[in-house]
């Protein structure tokens, strides 16, 4: 990654997109090192977490993890997922969360000189065009190394650097403990952005 020390630094992290890219590639986000990772970078000057959130669970497994975050230099944007039943009759949720992220980085565009976004997700494409016309630079973290891939080639091509989380393991990760993970929402079998 090629940050200069007085880059002042935005990271979006599409919780659901990274939660399944770091799944498949067999680790979990340490999200402390991961700030601190960005720290050391520049001048970090805010960490966005996108996620959904199901209401009304007495308990979500989630919730532990948006409260670390809520209180650990993360600001949360949280929406309200839907239950639909998709077509072999599973119950899902949907909790898009591409607007808020949009929104949000084509104004940190004018305050911050490096954006960092956490996701594959083709759908961005246009947005990283627009925020670099506004003279940011922007970092797309996710992988090719899955199979499948987790990032669209429009989106690699678009950004001014790609980092595949795979490399990053060593930096931000923990490995994945080997007792069953619980599933919350965010898991690729509980859950679908597409609307």
């Amino acid at each position: 990654m090629s940050f200069y020390p007085t880059d002042r630094i935005a990271l979006f992290i599409d919780g659901a997109n990274l939660y399944s890219a770091a799944k498949a590639l067999n680790f979990d986000i340490d999200y402390r090192k991961l700030l601190d990772e960005f720290r050391k970078r520049g001048i970090l000057i805010r960490a966005y977490y996108y996620t959904a959130l199901v209401e009304g669970d007495d308990y979500s497994p989630i919730r532990p993890l948006v409260d670390w975050l809520d209180y650990n230099g993360f600001h949360l944007i949280t929406k309200t997922a839907r239950e639909y039943t998709d077509s072999q009759g599973r119950k899902r949720w949907r909790g898009d969360m591409d607007i808020e992220i949009a929104c949000d980085m084509m104004e940190m565009a004018e305050h911050a000189d490096h954006l960092v976004l956490f996701s594959g997700d083709g759908d961005f494409r246009r947005l990283l065009e627009s925020v670099q016309r506004k003279g940011a630079r922007v970092t797309v973290v996710s992988t090719v190394k899955s199979q499948p891939s987790m990032t669209s080639d429009e989106l690699r091509r678009q950004a001014d650097t790609f980092v595949d989380l795979a490399d990053l393991a060593n930096v931000v990760g923990r490995p994945r403990s080997s007792h069953n993970p619980p599933k919350f929402l965010g898991a690729e079998e509980d859950y679908d952005e597409t609307v």
